[in-house]
């Protein structure tokens, strides 16, 4: 590398051929010193203590007193066996204890079968008030009397099938209103020659069955006049 000097006085350094310019000329190489900590552990130290205690010895329980011998059981005595009375009270008691539930065991079974047989009854008296209404639609059309005949025939042989269990029609016009055979649907003046309480009209009979109403008659009932009235 060859030394010149510019106008100044300035000396510069000339690059050799082959060798790039501005490349230093010199690198500086610095080391840092590194640092090496090392300590010791302390180990940590434990006492110890130990001590010896005296082992004292439980006192000695006194000897236990023999068991008493046990008082011999007493026997319970025997009931007493029952007297002849009392054996033939409690044989009337069930007896009694039995008739009672026959008694009502058969009066449940009687009222299961008339309730059956008044359920049966009363569609038939449905079907009586239909033929007796057929009937007295004839007679106002003027239907041929053969054809009535027929109907009138077909309600008779209802109501015979009706009376063969008891059961009676019942048209109480001119008699006492009883409230257990009819139903009161109109309250009137009373007519001249009828009484208070009596029944003036029926609206629609009724059917019994010994001291029962299967259907009560629908009646109209005539009442004492007003006081002043007219």
């Amino acid at each position: 590398m060859s030394v010149v000097s510019d106008s100044r006085g300035r000396k510069k350094d000339a690059a050799q051929p082959g060798e790039p310019a501005g490349h230093p000329s010199a690198t500086d190489e610095g080391t840092a010193p590194s640092r090496v900590a090392s300590g010791a552990e302390a180990e940590p130290t434990q006492d110890v203590a130990s001590g010896a205690g005296e082992a004292t010895a439980p006192p000695q329980a006194a000897p236990a007193a023999p068991p008493e011998p046990a008082a011999a059981a007493k026997p319970t005595p025997a009931p007493a066996a029952p007297t002849a009375a009392e054996l033939q009270d409690r044989w009337l008691r069930a007896e009694a204890d039995l008739r009672n539930l026959r008694r009502r065991a058969a009066l449940e079974r009687e009222e299961a079968r008339r309730s059956a047989e008044d359920g049966v009854l009363l569609e038939l008296i449905s079907m009586l008030d239909d033929l007796d209404r057929a009937l007295e639609s004839a007679r106002e059309s003027g239907a041929p009397d053969s054809w009535t005949a027929g109907v009138r025939l077909t309600a008779d042989r209802v109501r015979e099938r009706l009376s063969r269990y008891g059961v009676a029609t019942l048209d109480p016009k001119g008699a006492p209103f009883d409230p257990r055979f009819h139903e009161a649907l109109l309250e009137i003046d009373a007519p001249e020659g009828v009484s208070p309480g009596a029944v003036v009209q029926v609206a629609h009979l009724g059917y019994a069955r010994g001291e029962r109403a299967l259907r009560p008659a629908r009646v109209v009932v005539a009442r004492a006049p007003a006081a002043g009235g007219a």
